[in-house]
Order: structure tokens, then sequence, then C-alpha cells
């Protein structure tokens, strides 16, 4: 399997630390960067063709133990 690409990891770092953020402080701004972020990870031309692997890799080990 090929190598994530930089732009899709640093997508779901800044969903993680959009998240914690509005966990800790909500609002209407941290919700659509949220929403934002998701929709890069969601559909960046790097999943086309991928299978489950690949989205697993992304979120790390945990997820693959659960796709099993």
């Amino acid at each position: 399997m090929s190598t994530i690409p930089n732009d899709l990891a640093r997508a779901q770092e800044e969903w993680h630390t959009a998240y914690r953020q509005l966990a800790d402080r909500p609002c209407a701004a941290l919700r659509r960067r949220l929403l934002r972020l998701s929709t890069q990870a969601m559909f960046h031309p790097y999943w086309q063709s991928r299978r489950q692997g690949a989205w697993a890799a992304l979120h790390g080990a945990r997820h693959d133990r659960a796709a099993s």
C-alpha cells in the first residue's frame, strides 16, 4: 500500500485538533472547520479505488483491528 499523502495526513491531524477544541469551547466557527476538514479527508483523491485498509492506516491500528 502506498503511503498516506501529506495533505491528507495533515487534514486528519487538524480534524483531531479541531474536534478537541470544539469539545472545550463549542462554537459555530469550529463546527464549520470540522465539517470542512471532514470533507477534505473523506473526499480526498487518495481514496478512489482504495479499500478499508487504507482508511485504517490513516486512523491507526485500532481501526484496523476493529475491521477484522
